[in-house]
């Protein structure tokens, strides 16, 4: 026969209370957090490439205009054509031009007749001296105005000034040319100028590695993203910073021996950088608050705590670090998102390198 005991109960009640809340107490005292990837900064000597807008130029590009006026008779080269120095591009007719050195070079003819004559008249004592010096003086004036004529009629002639490419003909054959008025351009392709503008704080760096020898080649990315097979030299850099911009230019020298580049092209400068001792992390192992970055360091006891770093640079899925961060440290990997401050983890150590590797980095 079963008898009820209130104080029998009572006493079981309260065993299986205790049983369970050890039970529980040994089930959270074993348990460790999630299983996450952890790793260091790695620590490393890296080479970053900082690219630059870039604005292609002919070492020498020129207008070409007409010095006389006149109808346009012959045009001896073609669009696009190469010409050499002094070779004959365009002939305005000529017709009175010639006309007019005709007259003058016979006037300066008669002027020297004159003037033989009236010397031999001088030596003799006919003359006085100062029709000997008359008459000089109207041989000079009849010689200048037949150089000026041989000048102009020169000028009906275009010739080029250097070896160059033609551009497009503004003008066509048998068009009245006013003076002054463009005929083409031309334009020496065999450098290149390529410009480019540069922050303030990329012209110290780039001075402070000219100081110490370090300059390097710089290269070309074509709008094709073709890498240009000729490198290029840093020769020069504008007087002043613009103030709207906080840039300043600079510019590169490319030899051009194929001609490839033309005057007016864009593209993009490759500068390399070295930094030396560099602290890396993967881009994955950051988050932000407020546009800061932050990482997750894990302590001694396994428990997160977040920590502000600063970016000094950022290359494809990294990071470099400037401040924040000691190669000692542990950084939480993955699981950013489901993580806390304080929050216990079981860290599954992986080596930097090792966690690198397994990311889409291009090699350098």
């Amino acid at each position: 026969m079963f008898f009820y005991n209130r104080n029998s109960v009572a006493a079981v009640f309260l065993c299986l209370c205790i049983s369970f809340t050890v039970g529980c107490e040994t089930e959270h005292a074993g348990h460790k957090g999630p299983h996450l990837q952890v790793t260091n900064p790695w620590k490393t000597s890296k080479d970053i490439v900082r690219e630059y807008v870039a604005q292609v130029k002919a070492i020498q590009h020129i207008e070409l205009r007409a010095f006389e006026k006149g109808y346009l008779q012959n045009i001896f080269v073609d669009e696009g054509q190469f010409v050499k120095k002094d070779e004959k591009m365009f002939e305005i007719m000529p017709i009175v031009n010639k006309a007019e050195y005709k007259k003058a070079k016979a006037e300066a003819d008669l002027a020297r007749i004159e003037y033989k004559n009236t010397k031999q008249l001088a030596n003799k004592n006919i003359v006085s001296p100062n029709e000997l010096a008359l008459s000089k003086a109207k041989l000079d004036k009849a010689e200048a105005e037949e150089e000026l004529a041989k000048i102009h009629l020169d000028f009906t002639v275009i010739k080029a000034p250097f070896d160059g490419l033609m551009d497009k003909f503004r003008v066509r054959l048998g068009s009245l040319i006013e003076e002054g008025e463009l005929l083409s351009t031309l334009s020496d392709n065999s450098k290149m100028w390529v410009y480019f503008n540069v922050s303030e704080s990329d012209y110290l760096t780039y001075q402070a590695r000219r100081k110490q020898g370090q300059l390097e080649e710089v290269q070309l990315r074509l709008a094709n993203g073709q890498i240009f097979d000729q490198s290029g030299k840093i020769d020069t850099i504008e007087a002043d910073f613009n103030n709207e911009t906080g840039n300043i230019a600079f510019r590169a020298t490319f030899p051009n021996p194929n001609g490839l580049l033309r005057h007016g092209e864009t593209g993009n400068i490759l500068v390399t950088v070295p930094i030396e001792d560099a602290l890396i992390i993967p881009q994955k192992a950051t988050f932000e608050i407020l546009d800061k970055k932050f990482v997750y360091i894990v302590d001694e006891k396994n428990h997160l705590q977040a920590k502000q770093i600063i970016i000094r640079e950022e290359i494809p899925h990294l990071y470099i670090i400037e401040s924040g961060l000691t190669p000692t440290d542990r950084i939480l990997v993955d699981g950013i998102g489901k993580v806390e401050p304080g929050m216990e983890i079981e860290p599954d150590f992986k080596e930097p390198s090792d966690v690198i590797s397994h990311l889409d980095v291009p090699a350098e």
